[in-house]
């Protein structure tokens, strides 16, 4: 019996899946072994840890792997790659396989195929690749840069409209929410808050401003409006950039969707889809969330 090992190799967490030929025989999520976010000592207790849970729950060992796929972000920083190369050859049977998380994203989408996807959760990105397998992205420049309908964007996004609202004499719930969540007084103390360093979690405003968008409020419903368009527009660069590149101007790929932002924030995720289909009606939206340690295992199983 083959044995595949997918691993989702993220900042703050890695997902490990240990499978056959058909099915998975267990799945297990640890602490980062990504060398940009933690030490060689800790990467490595993260990494045995996961191992041996994956062991105890699957009863097969991992000397046994005939190959593994591992996605991470990062994979042309040589302290990143090197180190993972070094603790599967020492501690994993079989090749392994490395590439970047957008492809195994990907490929949890589209197996292979050409489409278009849509990431957003604590950061952002857009990807998409061709028919003859050319992969193109946009955004993903970080917080200070891009990161459109991130999860730090739409709270700095909530920050600078509530603030605009008080120039504007308007009235936002979005304002007092952010008042006690924070646990300031006044608006005086916002400002001072907001601009110190380092900065706060923007972050943690993402759920208040979506309940703040549910209940009603405009300047709340107006900052979730605004992150689905940019994610609309870098979505349609990359269809053109696909559509040149193949020679095909007509050509409408299908749109895929993942990440916490995205699984969760409706108005974000529907605002897409509706944006982009006013230009291109016939779009299709592959159903739910992408897993993108699936797309890491079908690599695995694939080569």
């Amino acid at each position: 019996m083959a044995l595949y090992l997918a691993v989702d190799l993220g900042g703050t967490k890695t997902e490990y899946v240990l499978a056959d030929e058909t099915r998975e025989l267990a799945r297990v999520r640890g602490g980062t072994i990504k060398r940009m976010r933690t030490d060689a000592t800790t990467a490595e207790e993260n990494f045995d840890q996961a191992i041996r849970e994956l062991e105890e729950k699957s009863g097969a060992s991992v000397r046994e792997v005939t190959r593994s796929c591992v996605g991470a972000a990062g994979v042309t920083v040589l302290l990143v790659t090197d180190w993972i190369r070094k603790i599967f050859a020492e501690r994993i049977g079989g090749s392994l396989i490395l590439v970047g998380d957008v492809e195994i994203a990907l490929d949890g989408a589209f197996f292979g195929g050409p489409g278009v996807l849509v990431m957003a959760g604590t950061g952002s990105n857009v990807a998409g690749r061709t028919a003859g397998g050319m992969l193109t992205t946009a955004g993903g420049w970080g917080p200070a840069l891009s990161d459109q309908g991130s999860g730090s964007r739409i709270g700095q996004q909530a920050l600078r409209d509530a603030a605009l609202a008080v120039d504007q004499e308007r009235e936002t719930t979005l304002l007092p929410a952010i008042l006690n969540l924070w646990g300031l007084k006044d608006f005086d103390e916002l400002v001072a808050y907001a601009n110190q360093i380092p900065a706060p979690d923007f972050t943690r405003l993402a759920p208040l401003v979506v309940s703040c968008a549910e209940a009603g409020d405009p300047v709340a419903q107006g900052v979730l409006h605004r992150e689905a368009e940019e994610l609309a527009y870098l979505a349609r660069l990359i269809i053109e950039r696909l559509r040149r590149a193949d020679h095909r101007p007509d050509w409408v790929p299908d749109l895929a969707f993942t990440g916490s932002i995205l699984e969760h924030v409706a108005p974000i995720r529907e605002g897409i889809v509706e944006i982009l289909r006013r230009d291109l009606p016939t779009m299709k939206v592959v159903p739910g969330m992408v897993d993108p340690i699936l797309g890491a295992l079908w690599r695995a199983r694939h080569g």
